[in-house]
């Protein structure tokens, strides 16, 4: 077994977007130095080849424990729409193509429910951990509804789209401290951070 530092403050999350990174950092606060792919040199594409978000996650974290040796966390985070039998779920990122944009994304999803009255949809998060060896996993929902058209611009992917259930706004709309609070990812990362709290608290 690779050995690293027990509990240490330095974490690793396993993921590019920067979008990400910011509202992780929002939520998991000063206590944790926490570091992106790019942060530690990783530029390689991670592989994310599963048929669950559960097992992307799991594969994500895994590959930076692999080739880092580092406490580490991978999330994976799929928008299931009611009318489309769950798609996009776990192909979200990529739904339009291998290279898409978010644009690309949302505007294949538009293009989809263009005539479909039942708008219901949830977003999903799956967060997994490895510390020290032991692998845990964290959930987070929200339901709402497809929009027939973009509103905001804070966010990212299918968040002009996307009203909460309960709100007025999309999540492109709110600012990252409402967002960050009722989120699927906000959900799941806080889950993450009372666990981290904890061990960190027995030590």
């Amino acid at each position: 077994m690779p050995s690293f530092y027990v509990y240490s403050m330095d974490i690793i999350f396993a993921t590019h977007n920067e979008h990400k990174t910011h509202e992780a950092r929002a939520i998991l606060g000063a206590d944790w130095h926490l570091m992106n792919l790019h942060d530690v040199g990783c530029n390689e594409e991670v592989p994310e080849t599963a048929d669950t978000l559960k097992g992307n996650a799991l594969q994500k974290a895994q590959y930076v424990l692999d080739h880092y040796h580092t406490n580490c966390f991978a999330d994976d985070t799929g928008l299931e729409v009611e009318a489309l039998d769950g798609r996009p779920g776990v192909y979200s990122a990529r739904y339009a193509g291998e290279h898409c944009t978010y644009q690309d994304n949302v505007n294949k999803l538009l293009a989809e429910m263009k005539g479909i009255s039942n708008r219901k949809a949830c977003f999903k998060t799956v967060v997994a951990l490895i510390l020290d060896g032991e692998t845990h996993f964290f959930e987070g929902r929200v339901d709402g509804t497809i929009l027939g058209e973009p509103r905001g611009t804070a966010g990212f992917g299918y968040d002009p789209v996307f009203q909460p259930d309960g709100y007025d706004q999309t999540f492109a709309e709110m600012g990252d401290d409402v967002k960050n609070s009722i989120s699927h990812r906000g959900r799941a990362m806080r889950k993450l951070m009372e666990f981290l709290k904890d061990k960190v608290a027995e030590k």
